[in-house]
């Protein structure tokens, strides 16, 4: 029998290093290829099926198809015993097609056309365990996307004016021209709701439902950062207050998703918190005009946390299904290797020199302390980094150290030889290729010029932010665990500041109660009894009547003989 997961994953493995190849070389030319296939014209507009090769498109491909080959190799085992992984695989692979057709087109139709491939086949895979809880979460990620959906609909519509969808070739008009911009604001509400930003953030880790392999998947390199690189393709049509704007949203994103973390107790909702505090933290730099930054940061976060994924998903799996971490304990006496792999990534999304993270993460700070912002989101941007280094300190705390709480009868050991080579995989490229990307991609050295206390305020932050994670871990059961203190305060953090349920009942709670107060004093009320229910009642009496008329009594011959009798004497 094929294996299906092998074949795939050899295929995506292949074509990642060809492209990586073809970036490199592009890189060194300095080249960019169009290639466009015309459709048809409508109203004297061609649609055109464009294809735009450049370093950023291949690069980034290339990066999605090493994640996804590793992580369908992964799947084999991860996966293994379901009845339907083949139909799982090929959701995957969809999946994956929809993202490359999304970073390789240039025009707003094609671009359409992968962003809700992405949108229906995740609803797909959030729902693969069909359950209650998977059906909410598949809804409420289908319906939050829908939002973006439109977004890119109505900006597709609105460049009917200008007689082509190719966005290149108008990028500098609609920072320039008021008309033109209403498209570069939609195409920033599309990016928001794709990439989870306030106050569309509650699908996040909604979608955590969904098998660990997607998640991996998901929420590193395809759905999440697809908003993202399309703000980074549009970067030269956002005019200083949009950049504004998109600046305060990401900074309260990043900082309320770290907040979150820290009080959160599911496993991989901790790390869904995580990637959304990241995304706060590209979107920011993004939003200051440094769109390379983003992207170098959006390339070495899809590699650690495709990884961290897959760590949480073996221990998932040894743990018998358990996500929280309360049970966790001593993880590395029984699973050594996956928690070397787990704390580098951890080490890695801190920025502890010299992992990946590190060369994108103090960049990112660095160019955040020299851009032109307010005191307001300087502060609220290191506080976020403090709090990112102590969740992930807590959760290391959680699992590594302290005894195991969970039943005597699970046996912790190290995931099969086919899950451990698929982390394996990108261990490597978590370690070496922060360095190797700044080596590619910045040609010319970034010129930093700070003072002494904001070069270091980085390192203290992170210093700040292990001992704020071990305090916040409680030291032992035995304790009291401070964030347990103050309940009300917790759940309120932890719930993402009340955003699920201001996204759910605070959407449809006013429809709701409106169509129960119709229902009850017209459907069920006023309409009914002088409608439906009196013509019925009517009816019945007088086809009482008319039966007792035509059933041929003969009490009714000497009714009617009497009232012709009575008739006649009068």
């Amino acid at each position: 029998m094929i294996n299906i997961c092998l074949c795939y994953s050899s295929l995506f493995l292949s074509l990642s290093l060809m492209l990586f190849s073809v970036s490199v070389y592009l890189m060194a030319l300095d080249s960019t290829y169009f290639i466009e296939y015309e459709v048809l014209v409508l109203n004297s507009c061609p649609v055109s099926m464009t294809i735009l090769i450049d370093w950023m498109s291949t690069l980034f491909m290339s990066f999605v198809l090493f994640i996804s080959s590793m992580v369908i190799f992964y799947s084999d085992e991860y996966m293994h015993g379901d009845l339907n992984i083949n139909r799982f695989i090929l959701l995957v692979v969809m999946f994956v097609f929809s993202m490359m057709l999304l970073i390789i087109s240039p025009n707003l139709i094609s671009i359409l056309l992968g962003w809700d491939g992405l949108g229906l086949v995740s609803y797909c895979l959030v729902i693969y365990y069909q359950n209650v809880k998977s059906f909410n979460a598949g809804m409420i990620t289908a319906l939050t996307n829908r939002i973006g959906d439109v977004a890119l609909l109505m900006s597709i519509a609105w460049m009917l004016n200008y007689g082509s969808w190719d966005y290149v070739f108008f990028l500098e008009e609609m920072k320039e021209d008021s008309n033109m911009m209403v498209i570069s604001i939609l195409v920033v509400l599309a990016a928001m709701t794709k990439s989870a930003q306030i106050p569309f953030s509650s699908w996040l880790p909604a979608a955590m439902a969904a098998p660990t392999p997607v998640s991996s998947l998901v929420h590193s390199s395809t759905l999440v950062t697809a908003g993202v690189y399309l703000l980074i393709r549009f970067h030269y049509s956002l005019n200083d207050s949009t950049m504004l704007v998109l600046l305060f949203i990401s900074s309260m994103t990043m900082f309320m998703s770290g907040l979150g973390a820290n009080f959160e107790f599911d496993l991989k909702k901790i790390i869904a918190l995580s990637t959304l505090s990241q995304l706060g933290l590209m979107m920011m730099v993004l939003s200051l005009g440094e769109y390379k930054l983003a992207f170098f940061h959006l390339l070495t976060h899809a590699l650690f946390k495709a990884l961290l994924f897959m760590c949480a998903g073996s221990v998932i799996h040894s743990m018998a299904n358990c996500q929280d971490i309360r049970f966790m304990g001593s993880l590395t006496v029984g699973m050594p290797l996956t928690c070397a792999f787990m704390n580098i990534c951890n080490m890695s999304l801190c920025g502890i020199p010299f992992l990946s993270g590190f060369y994108s993460k103090d960049l990112v700070a660095e160019a955040m302390s020299m851009g032109f912002t307010g005191i307001y989101v300087y502060m609220i941007f290191y506080v976020s980094i403090g709090l990112t280094v102590s969740y992930s300190f807590r959760l290391v705390y959680y699992l590594f150290v302290g005894d195991l709480n969970f039943t005597s009868l699970v046996s912790l050991t190290d995931s099969g030889k086919v899950m451990l080579s698929g982390m394996s995989g990108l261990i490597f490229l978590v370690v070496i290729m922060g360095s190797s990307l700044s080596w590619l991609m910045f040609d010319s050295l970034y010129v930093i010029v700070l003072p002494s206390l904001m070069k270091f305020l980085t390192l203290i932050m992170v210093v700040l932010g292990v001992l704020i994670g071990l305090l916040m871990s409680g030291f032992s059961l035995s304790s009291r665990n401070l964030s347990l203190g103050h309940i009300e305060v917790s759940y309120y953090l932890s719930g993402m500041w009340n955003m699920p349920v201001l996204s759910t009942l605070g959407v449809n709670y006013i429809p709701v109660v409106l169509g129960k107060t119709y229902i009850n004093s017209l459907d069920q009320g006023w309409t009914e009894f002088y409608g439906g229910q009196n013509m019925y009642k009517y009816l019945i009496k007088n086809s009482i009547i008319m039966q007792f008329i035509l059933s041929n009594n003969i009490k009714l011959f000497f009714m009617l003989m009497i009232i012709m009798f009575i008739f006649i004497l009068i």
